[in-house]
């Protein structure tokens, strides 16, 4: 049975649900998984176009690596990128001299993951939204125009109740 984890703009007070795409990425979904819930201030991105994202420390000793990556995501791609010590970052967790996660979601269509100082930076697609796409890509226009105001962007497993209420059993 394929599993699912819900995304929400808390403060906006929308959310979408993600099929995790166990076979293009099993480790991610796995590292991604075993570390739900999470979350944290949202971003919108300077550079990659619409993205929404939030920067959290690394979880686990080791990232799970490099597989299902692209640099050109669609609507409702869900991204892990690991981030090294000492990237430009918008927030304190760049001084920890650790690695970053960075939680993505893509909410509309022409992105291009290319940093003026960094060039390509590929990340892990590892989840589809299924449910909301129309509603999160309302928000994250939202999150572009408005600034993140105060909003957090949370990732929580789906199970029983819950994917029921979304239609998924």
């Amino acid at each position: 049975m394929p599993r699912y984890i819900e995304i929400a703009l808390e403060k906006r007070r929308v959310r979408c649900v993600a099929r995790l795409l166990e076979e293009e990425a099993p480790k991610t979904c796995n590292a991604v998984w075993r570390s739900l819930p999470l979350g944290g201030d949202v971003f919108h991105a300077k550079y990659a176009s619409h993205e929404i994202f939030t920067l959290l420390p690394a979880f686990g000793k080791a990232g799970p690596g490099n597989e299902n990556r692209t640099i050109t995501p669609i609507p409702g791609d869900v991204m892990y990128f690991e981030l090294p010590p000492g990237i430009r970052l918008p927030l304190d967790l760049a001084r920890t001299g650790k690695n970053v996660v960075d939680l993505a979601v893509f909410y509309d269509r022409n992105n291009l993951l290319l940093s003026p100082s960094d060039g390509f930076t590929p990340g892990n697609v590892f989840g589809s939204v299924v449910r909301g796409l129309d509603e999160m890509k309302s928000a994250g226009y939202s999150v572009w125009r408005e600034g993140p105001a105060g909003d957090r962007l949370t990732f929580r497993r789906l199970e029983r109740a819950d994917l029921k209420k979304w239609g998924l059993t």
